[in-house]
């Protein structure tokens, strides 16, 4: 039962036994001759699954799924406050957090002693708990970041969490256990690993490990302390106690419902059973599940008398003890065991809870809000890094009140492990998109401000979100307009410029009045079609245009031909291809040629001019058919699994309709495969990659066939079955076909079990060549043949795949009859030793291109604007640049290569921070944990002893930010004291 916040300072007199301090001082005292059973009482609450967050925080929509967030945290506050015994773990802040807005004084303050004693437990510390397989490591940072602030400003040091709490992602991520560790946890507990490698771990006692989450980092940098728990986070069998849970209750009468002895004994035998598969006399179990405690009185009482019916066994010669314990308790008793724990390299992809069970569906399911995640994420840092060139003026502006943590709260959310995987009810992956594009609403107002403030202009600005399918309507009615465009990295770019038009011949000019070479060509018939029959320009004005680092270019653009139409222009510069002809079409620019099939419109080939190889490359489309768990093959697929009917993908077509423009400023081949599947591929003077804009749907599934399509590129090169990926758009590590570093798997599903996520590359290689295929959103992929790969890049399905979600993945789309996506993939072709100074950067461009803004006249004062007074150095990227309050701002910066990766990327780096940037002074400089909440020199873990050693960490040398050194793979974090320049001093182009 919720008690109200006015009666709640009675209850603090409560809690004066409960023992002094918090973290590892409030632990409970343990049995060093028993074996102790830490009774962790916990709620999983998913920020968004079944219901939305709303629905889920008020109790809404109850019939799709009982659960109301707010009565939970009100019902456990008040029973913790009633037995100073009682302990809980809480893990969600952005649900905590809403809560916390609607309590009272009373409220608060017993909630910060609970916190302080160490009753309530805040582990993970995320605003969610993220995903692992599509979340950008940037995203699963900053929304770890965000939550740790927000804990840390309400409860200080008791409110950093030392324990991740990663229990229900499927499948775990190494560059993120990296993460972790850098952040300063000490331990990380998981839920779901692969069933063939949790027995195999359980049968040598190996279910605690420690995890080295990167080969670059200096041990124990990235090492993290990793407990895989028993029943995922579920009680053990019969010992549900919850309003949600059938078992019985505890009872401990004398008549003949009385079952204490049944129950206490069904509980020593689980502990006996459990305690076989791990090390120490200490073990763990979780009492609680999805959205438990909203009646906590349930759950506690029958604990209490568990815990008290237990113990009193031990006159009897019990040798168990049972007590209310926390995660981070269960740690210190571990590591007070001074064991020799085993140690994992590699991550825990694909995870598969049974033989055809592969959970690798979810790594490209809902493709499109993979793909808004990806841009808003990106525009969020554009918006971060605006507010904070401009000051802490920009959020009241002449365009009106902006505001950058609308969009953050918004991208903190989609990291949630039923959000940017997909794994959520149609109505819910809605509410997501909505909450974005909210946040994008604020961020546009506070981008305009600031590019007011910096550039010195009243006028109208205009974001143009429609241009993925040409639309906007100011370049369309407007002769004369300007393209501000703005560039977040902290290097030069050239971008290219695509724009809606009507006329048909225009000037362009750069920021320095020069001409820029431009052309109008027509928009594509799918572009066309993909407008909804809305009409739209027939035109699209192209142009390269190009930025400093962190910071803006303007570009005029005004109309010449007024007279002319489209009915009477001629084309010279774009030709028709005739795939009947002998004559082999190709497009070409200085760093590629690519050349295709001139009956069948396929690829054929690619050729680095400059490096002087030839690569055959086919590339197609093809769909799985997706098992609809009928008859023989009980499991779907659905959004979580997987499992194609056969392991032969079906052609969408044999034969491409091609269409083929050459012009000075862009070569493009147009394939159509089908009514619902196209393909431009695209060269672009200076260009050293190869653009693939593939637009599929709907996907007809009028055959009653769920499909699940795939880019497949077909190559000669000798791969010995392995390939490569991105762990989280970052680290790369090796695949190799059928197998798994640290266990024999026995393969059960050759596609499915292949599968791997791929946040933004995967590359194929031979001992001199690599292929690598960029991606500008998360998708699955693999190389089922050797010189082969392929991604996911939309599923259609019709069928649930029985994982609680109970819903089919069937997008309707806009128009109700099925999702149309649009996406990139860049394809570079180079030698092994040149591609990671391609894709590294390239990656990078993909997750955070740059942003334009139209204005209807002459727009800014000042044409050029760099934040920075020099770029960074090649292999240093600028993560992240927030405004923390007035006269601060909070940087990470990261060295991009790996260790040994690349001749020149793989050098250490040095940059001079109080000369870096030219919107303001740096003036003082605190390096920070990863998380930047924590001072780096105050976080202490928790030493660990392994095969080859127990790593203590280096003493670093003392901070001088005028030379801030950067290894391989490392990020460092700065608090930083700014002061501000007068408008316009130091901010002219470079």
């Amino acid at each position: 039962m919720a008690v109200p916040g006015a009666a709640a300072l009675p209850l603090l007199l409560l809690l004066s036994g409960a023992a002094a301090g918090c973290g590892y001082q409030s632990c409970p005292p343990t049995r060093p001759d028993m074996l102790n059973v830490h009774l962790v009482p916990h709620s999983h609450d998913d920020v968004g699954w079944l219901k939305t967050v709303d629905q889920y925080y008020y109790g809404v929509r109850n019939k799709d799924q009982h659960a109301g967030v707010q009565y939970i945290l009100d019902s456990v506050v008040a029973h913790l406050a009633a037995v100073p015994s009682r302990r809980f773990v809480y893990a969600e802040v952005a649900f905590l957090a809403r809560w916390w807005q609607q309590q009272d004084t009373a409220m608060r303050r017993l909630v910060r002693e609970l916190v302080q004693q160490g009753r309530l437990e805040l582990v993970g510390g995320g605003w969610c708990m993220s995903d692992e397989a599509a979340a950008h490591y940037r995203g699963a940072l900053e929304q770890q970041a965000l939550g740790r602030r927000f804990l840390r400003r309400l409860f200080g040091d008791c409110g950093t969490p030392r324990v991740a709490w990663q229990i229900d992602p499927f499948g775990h991520s190494r560059e993120l256990a990296a993460i972790f560790a850098q952040m300063g946890y000490d331990g990380l507990f998981l839920g779901r690993v692969d069933h063939q490698d949790k027995w195999a771990r359980l049968k040598r006692r190996e279910l605690e490990l420690i995890w080295r989450g990167s080969d670059s980092l200096e041990p124990p940098r990235a090492d993290i302390f990793t407990g895989i728990l028993p029943n995922q986070y579920n009680p053990p069998p019969g010992l549900c106690w919850d309003q949600l849970c059938t078992d019985p209750p505890v009872v401990d009468g004398d008549g003949p419902e009385r079952n204490v002895d049944t129950v206490v004994t069904s509980f020593l035998r689980a502990a006996a059973a459990q305690a076989q598969q791990y090390r120490t006399n200490h073990i763990i179990m979780t009492m609680g599940s999805d959205f438990h405690y909203e009646n906590a009185h349930l759950w506690f009482k029958n604990l209490d008398k568990l815990i008290a019916h237990t113990n009193a066994r031990q006159a009897n010669g019990s040798r168990v003890h049972a007590l209310y314990s926390t995660p981070s308790c269960y740690l210190r008793e571990l590591h007070r065991a001074n064991l020799t724990w085993p140690l994992k390299m590699d991550d825990f992809f694909p995870y598969s809870d049974g033989p055809h069970q592969f959970w690798t569906g979810y790594f490209s399911s809902r493709p499109a809000l993979k793909g808004y995640e990806r841009l808003s994420s990106g525009f969020l840092q554009v918006c971060s890094q605006l507010e904070t060139l401009a000051g802490p003026s920009v959020r009241d502006g002449p365009y009106g009140p902006g505001d950058s943590s609308v969009l953050r709260e918004a991208v903190a959310v989609a990291q949630h492990h039923d959000a940017v995987a997909g794994t959520e009810r149609q109505h819910v992956a809605d509410d997501y998109a909505r909450q974005l594009a909210k946040g994008w609403d604020s961020c546009q107002v506070l981008v305009a401000n600031a590019l007011s403030v910096l550039g010195g202009t009243k006028e109208p600005l205009v974001f143009c979100n429609a241009l993925n399918i040409s639309v906007c309507p100011l370049t369309e009615a407007t002769p004369h307009f300007t393209v501000i465009i703005y560039n977040p990295l902290a290097w030069d770019v050239t971008w290219p410029v695509r724009l809606p038009v009507r006329a048909t011949s225009y000037s362009v000019t750069d920021p320095q009045g020069q001409p820029v070479a431009s052309q109008v060509i027509p928009v594509s018939g799918v572009t066309r079609r993909l407008r909804g029959g809305a009409g739209g320009a027939p035109g699209e004005l192209l142009f390269q245009a190009w930025a400093p680092p962190l910071g803006y270019s303007t570009f005029q653009v005004k109309q010449l031909s007024p007279g002319n139409t489209w009915d009477t222009l001629r084309w010279p510069l774009g030709t028709s291809w005739d795939t009947s002809g002998d004559a082999e079409p190709q497009i070409e620019n200085e760093h590629l040629r690519v050349r295709f099939d001139p009956i069948t419109g396929h690829l054929l080939e690619i050729q680095n001019l400059p490096k002087g190889i030839s690569l055959p490359v086919f590339q197609s489309f093809y769909w799985y058919n997706a098992s609809s768990g009928d008859g023989q093959s009980p499991q779907a697929s659905g959004a979580y699994i997987f499992r194609p009917v056969a392991p032969t993908p079906i052609p969408v077509a044999k034969r491409a309709a091609t269409h083929l423009i050459k012009t000075a400023l862009v070569q493009e081949l147009q394939q159509n495969f089908s009514e619902w599947c196209s393909q431009v591929l695209r060269l672009r003077p200076g260009q050293p990659y190869l653009e693939l804009e593939w637009t599929v749907g709907p996907i007809p599934v009028g055959d009653g066939t769920g499909k699940e399509v795939i880019s497949r590129f077909e190559t000669p090169l000798r791969t010995a079955g392995r390939f490569y990926t991105d762990s989280n758009g970052r680290q790369v590590l090796e695949r190799r076909r059928d197998y798994r570093p640290t266990w024999n798997l026995t393969q059960t599903e050759p596609v499915a079990g292949n599968y791997y996520p791929v946040n933004t590359r995967i590359f194929i290689k031979d001992q001199k060549v690599q292929l690598t295929v960029l991606t500008d959103r998360s998708q699955g992929g693999s190389s089922l043949q050797d010189g082969s790969l392929e991604l996911m890049v939309h599923r259609r399905l019709l069928h649930d795949d029985s994982r609680g979600l109970e819903e089919a993945l069937d997008e309707p789309g806009a128009d109700g009859r099925g999702l149309v996506v649009r996406g990139r993939h860049l394809v570079l072709l180079d030698t092994v030793g040149a591609s990671p100074e391609q894709h590294r950067p390239r990656a990078q461009e993909m997750v955070t291109p740059p942003t334009v803004v139209l204005a209807p006249g002459t727009g800014p004062h000042l044409r050029q604007v760099s934040g920075l007074r020099r770029a960074l150095p090649p292999n240093v990227h600028l993560l992240s640049l927030e405004p923390r309050g007035a006269g601060a701002v909070l940087l990470r910066l990261e060295h991009l290569y790996q260790v040994g990766e690349s001749q020149n990327g793989s050098r250490p780096a040095t940059v001079d921070l109080t000369t870096l940037f030219s919107a303001f002074t740096v003036t003082a400089v605190q390096e920070m944990a990863l998380g930047g909440d924590i001072p780096l020199p105050s976080v202490s873990r928790l030493l660990w002893n392994t095969p080859t050693g127990t790593p203590r960490p280096r003493r670093g040398a003392r901070l001088d930010p005028r030379r801030v050194r950067l290894e391989p793979m490392e990020i460092r974090t700065f608090l930083a004291s700014v002061r501000y320049r007068g408008l316009g001093e130091g901010l002219g182009g470079p």
